[in-house]
C-alpha cells in the first residue's frame, strides 16, 4: 500500500491525481472528508500521534509531504511522530518532500534537516526530495503592486525556482517505483530545482511583454517588507520565514540551477518564469 500524506495540500492534491490509477493508493489528511482525498482516505494526523500506527498499517510506502506550517518545534514534532509511528507500523520505505541543499539560509530550514537526519537514524528505507521554491512562490512574493512596481526586495539576485507542477512529477514517479520494488531511490537524496535563477528585473521585463501593463523593478528594504508581512496579518512565526526568502535570493544563496530534476522527469523542466507570467495574467484577467 502507498499511501500519500497531506491529501488536503496542494503538492498532495497534484501528486494524488498523478497517482490516481493505482489500486494500492491511500490519501491521509487531517479531515479525509473534506480533503479532496477520494475514497478509502484515512485520518492521518500528525498532531494525535497516538492515531498514527493505526493509521500507517498495512502501508509499505509512504510520502511523506512536510508538514512544514508552523514553528520548527511543532513541525519536528510532527515529522518525529510520523517517522516513528512509519516505523512501529511497519512501513518499508519512506519519501520525504524536504527542502534544497541551497536554503540552509531558510529561517524554515531547520525543521527539514532535522527530519532528513531523522529518516537516516530510522528502521526504514528512505529517499529525500529536496524540492527547490516554487515558481508560485515567486510570483506571490514578488507581484507588482498596483502601480506596477515590483517592491521585493531581491537585489540582484535571482532564485532557480521550479514549477510545483515538476515538484508533483517527481513525487510520484519516485513514490510509485518505490510501491513497485525499484531500488535504485533507496538512500538517495535529489536536488529538484530550477533550470535557471529568476530575479526581480527578469520578472518586470516578462510580466510587460505579457501584456499586463508597464512593470518596474523597484527594489525596496527588508524592514520594509517584514513591516509590510506583519500588518498583513500574518503569523508571527511566517514574518521571518518570508523574510529571509527575501534575504536568501539578494544574497545570491538561490540561484545555483539545475540538479537532479530533469533526469527524474526524463524531460525538460517547465519554465518557472513562464509559470508567474501565466498566474499573473489570469489572476488580473
Amino acid at each position: 500500500m502507498l499511501l500519500v500524506t497531506g491529501a488536503g495540500g496542494g503538492l498532495s492534491r497534484l501528486v494524488l491525481a498523478r497517482l490516481a490509477g493505482r489500486a494500492d493508493l491511500v490519501a491521509g489528511s487531517r479531515d479525509p472528508e473534506r480533503a479532496t482525498a477520494g475514497p478509502g482516505a484515512r485520518r492521518v494526523d500528525f498532531d494525535d500521534p497516538a492515531s498514527l500506527p493505526a493509521a500507517f498499517a498495512g502501508v509499505s510506502t509512504l510520502l511523506l509531504v512536510s508538514a512544514g506550517y508552523g514553528e520548527d518545534d511543532v513541525v519536528t514534532a510532527r515529522h518525529g511522530a510520523a517517522i516513528a509511528a512509519a516505523e512501529q507500523a511497519g512501513v518499508r520505505h519512506i519519501v520525504y518532500t524536504s527542502l534544497t541543499a541551497a536554503g540552509d539560509h531558510l529561517a524554515y530550514a531547520a525543521a527539514h534537516r532535522w527530519t532528513e537526519r531523522r529518516l537516516r537514524e530510522s528502521t526504514t528505507r528512505w529517499t529525500v526530495l529536496r524540492n527547490g521554491l516554487y515558481a508560485e512562490l515567486l510570483g506571490f512574493l514578488a507581484a507588482p503592486g498596483a502601480d506596477g512596481r515590483i517592491t521585493a526586495p531581491l537585489g540582484t539576485g535571482g532564485l532557480a525556482a521550479v514549477a510545483r507542477t515538476d515538484l508533483a512529477d517527481v513525487a510520484a514517479k519516485v513514490a510509485a517505483e518505490v510501491a513497485d520494488g525499484v531500488t535504485r531511490h533507496t538512500g538517495r537524496t535529489y536536488e529538484l530545482v530550477g533550470d535557471r535563477a529568476i530575479g526581480g528585473a527578469d520578472l518586470a521585463r516578462a510580466l510587460t511583454a505579457a501584456g499586463i501593463g508597464e512593470v518596474r523593478y523597484e527594489p525596496g528594504t527588508l524592514a520594509g517588507a517584514r513591516a509590510d508581512f506583519a500588518a498583513s496579518g500574518a503569523q508571527a512565526f511566517q514574518v521571518p520565514m518570508l523574510v529571509s526568502t527575501y534575504a536568501a535570493v539578494a544574497a545570491g544563496f538561490l540561484d545555483g540551477a539545475g540538479g537532479d530534476l530533469a533526469g527524474l522527469l526524463g524531460r525538460p523542466a517547465a519554465s518557472a518564469l513562464d509559470v508567474i507570467v501565466r498566474d499573473a495574467v489570469a489572476t488580473r484577467g
